[in-house]
C-alpha cells in the first residue's frame, strides 16, 4: 500500500504531465494562429496591390509586358532637372508600346524651360457642371505643363470619365482618356513628380500611371474622399468646392452593376465638353 509521500509524488508527476501537455497544445495553437495571420496578411497585400494597379493603370499597354532577355527594356523618362534660372527641364519621351489607343498631338513646347512658379487655372466644363482645376507649377511643373498643353490641343474635349471608385475611404473619378477605355493617352510619357510625403486628400487632382515608373500621360483622377495610396502618383493640383459637389453627386449615383460601393463605370455619365485654360 503506497504511503502518503508516494501518493503526493505520484500526484505531482501527474500534474507535471498535464502542465506539459497543456503547454504543448498552447504552443501548437500559437503556431497555427501565426500561420493563419500570415496567410491573411498575404491576401490583404495582394488585394491592395490589385486595387491600386486596377484603379490607376491609365495610359497602359494593351498587353502585359513579360521579362524577355531578347527584348530591350522600355526607355524610362528622366526626372526633371533644375536650371540656373529656376526653370526645369522636363523629358517627354515617345510611348513606344504600340498601344493603338494613343492619340498623337505632339509634345509640350520648350520642355527645357518649364516654369516652376505660380498656378494655372483650367475650367473643366462637363455635362454635369463646371469644375475649376488649379494646377500647381511649383509642386509638379512637368505635369502642369503637360496638362495645360493637352487642354490647349483640345485633347480632353468630348472624352468621358471612364471610372468611378466608391470604396470606403477611397473615392475618386478617373478621366483623361479620349477613347474611354482606360488605356488611352498621348503618344508621349514622362516621369512622376513625387516625394515620400505625397498624399491624396479630398479635392486632389493626381495623374494616373501604369505599375511601371515613368508612365504618366494624360489620365488623371479627382478625389472626393481622402485616399490612401503609396506616393507614386503625381499630385498636380486641387479642385474647387463647386467641383467637389459635382463629384459627390456623381458618387451618389453609383456604379453600373453594383448595388453598393465598388469600382467601375459610373451610372452618371460625365463628359468633358471643354477643358480650357482661363
Amino acid at each position: 500500500m503506497p504511503t502518503n509521500k508516494q501518493r503526493r509524488e505520484a500526484a505531482q508527476r501527474h500534474l507535471q504531465r498535464q502542465l506539459e501537455r497543456r503547454a504543448e497544445l498552447a504552443k501548437k495553437r500559437r503556431r497555427n494562429l501565426g500561420l493563419l495571420l500570415t496567410a491573411l496578411a498575404v491576401v490583404v497585400v495582394v488585394g491592395v496591390a490589385l486595387l491600386v494597379t486596377g484603379v490607376f493603370s491609365g495610359d497602359d499597354d494593351t498587353d502585359d509586358q513579360a521579362a524577355d532577355p531578347s527584348t530591350p527594356a522600355p526607355t524610362e523618362p528622366a526626372a526633371r532637372t533644375t536650371n540656373p534660372d529656376g526653370t526645369v527641364t522636363c523629358e517627354y519621351l515617345p510611348d513606344e508600346t504600340g498601344n493603338p489607343n494613343l492619340t498623337d498631338v505632339g509634345t509640350p513646347p520648350t520642355p527645357e524651360a518649364t516654369p516652376t512658379e505660380g498656378t494655372a487655372t483650367l475650367r473643366m466644363a462637363t455635362n454635369e457642371g463646371d469644375l475649376t482645376l488649379t494646377l500647381d507649377r511649383a509642386t509638379a511643373p512637368c505635369a502642369a505643363a503637360s496638362f495645360v498643353y493637352l487642354a490647349q490641343q483640345d485633347f480632353y474635349d468630348g472624352s468621358t470619365c471612364h471610372r468611378l471608385v466608391t470604396q470606403e475611404a477611397f473615392g475618386l473619378l478617373q478621366c483623361g482618356d479620349p477613347t474611354g477605355t482606360g488605356s488611352g493617352g498621348p503618344t508621349y510619357k514622362y516621369a512622376e513628380e513625387v516625394t515620400p510625403e505625397t498624399t491624396y486628400p479630398r479635392g486632389t487632382i493626381a495623374m494616373a500611371k501604369t505599375a511601371a515608373p515613368g508612365t504618366t500621360g494624360s489620365q488623371f483622377f479627382l478625389t472626393f474622399t481622402d485616399v490612401t495610396l503609396p506616393p507614386e502618383y503625381t499630385v498636380v493640383g486641387t479642385i474647387d468646392e463647386a467641383g467637389l459637389a459635382i463629384l459627390d453627386r456623381v458618387a451618389e449615383g453609383g456604379i453600373q452593376g453594383a448595388e453598393g460601393p465598388g469600382d467601375g463605370t459610373p451610372n452618371t455619365t460625365v463628359t468633358i465638353d471643354d477643358m480650357a485654360v482661363v
